[in-house]
């Protein structure tokens, strides 16, 4: 059974002395809009939501190279493997039906049945095989409510590694960036009408569900120190059918109203709120992990 119900939902999260999602065209700083909003871009999100599916113990297609569990050196050997993906005559046209290889590709990574993928490999003539895959998630950048404050501090890195050891190797300048401190929002949706062409289910909806409320947990770096990002909450708004009693602009707008309101983003205003202002739709306030 795919996705019975149409589901939007929101993250708020905290940064603190981190930066959530540095820009390597501008020195790695902080993302920024021309407002100075702190943003963090959907791909940077989705990435984090399939890392944390991966540690739950789920089959993911696209894997950062630090957590690859496969042993695959590409996308399109993982997609061919005999062991992890498909298998070489998968993407073979002439012996399978492209639909046939879609659905295959949904049915082993819940990444691609989540959020869609591109199989686009080249073949042993011109002909080759492409694999539009249109997943029923998907999640917005996230901005800060407040432009940011970013600190920038120059420091020494260590990098050499040449030598015999019997003089110091020379060290080289650079430049680390923070975010003070900020809180974020993001807004994303599940689509029925999507999902029952993936086949995604209630059961995958609820497994992205666990992991958004500790989409940081496990993701810490230099950058990103453990404790610096944290949910501080999780909006889950489920409709009563496949097409929604409204809009996600409307739904997604019942918190903005509330920030803009100024109103507190803690779990009893957030219930009163929101719960209050679209009384037919089941709505979760959930804290983070």
């Amino acid at each position: 059974m795919s996705l019975s119900n149409k589901i939007d939902f929101a993250i708020i999260f905290k940064v603190q002395n981190a930066n959530p999602n540095g820009d390597p065209l501008n020195g790695n700083r902080p993302r920024t809009d021309y407002d100075g909003f702190g943003e963090i871009t959907d791909v940077c999100l989705k990435r984090k939501i399939r890392d944390r599916l991966q540690e739950a113990g789920e089959s993911i297609f696209v894997q950062s190279d630090e957590k690859k569990t496969d042993g695959m050196t590409s996308l399109r050997n993982r997609a061919e493997s005999d062991e992890f993906g498909l298998g070489k005559d998968a993407f073979n046209s002439k012996k399978t039906p492209v639909d046939e290889a879609a659905k295959k590709c949904c049915e082993k990574w819940l990444d691609v049945r989540a959020f869609g993928q591109v199989f686009a490999f080249k073949g042993a003539n011109k002909d080759g095989v492409s694999i539009p895959i249109r997943g029923p998630v998907t999640i917005q950048s996230a901005f800060s409510l407040e432009p940011v404050s970013i600190t920038s501090t120059q420091i020494t890195k260590s990098v050499s590694g040449e030598g015999d050891g019997s003089k110091k190797s020379s060290d080289t300048m650079g430049m680390k960036h923070r975010v003070d401190s900020s809180i974020y929002v993001t807004f994303g949706a599940m689509t029925p009408q999507l999902a029952e062409k993936t086949a995604f289910s209630d059961e995958d909806a609820a497994k992205i569900k666990e992991v958004l409320t500790k989409l940081f947990e496990g993701d810490a770096s230099s950058a990103r120190p453990e404790g610096s990002m944290a949910v501080s909450h999780l909006v889950w708004w489920q409709h009563n059918s496949k097409s929604g009693q409204y809009s996600s602009a409307k739904v997604h707008q019942t918190l903005r109203d509330h920030i803009e309101q100024g109103l507190p983003l803690n779990t009893a205003a957030l219930n009163d709120s929101l719960i209050s202002t679209l009384q037919d739709l089941k709505t979760q306030v959930i804290e983070g992990f």
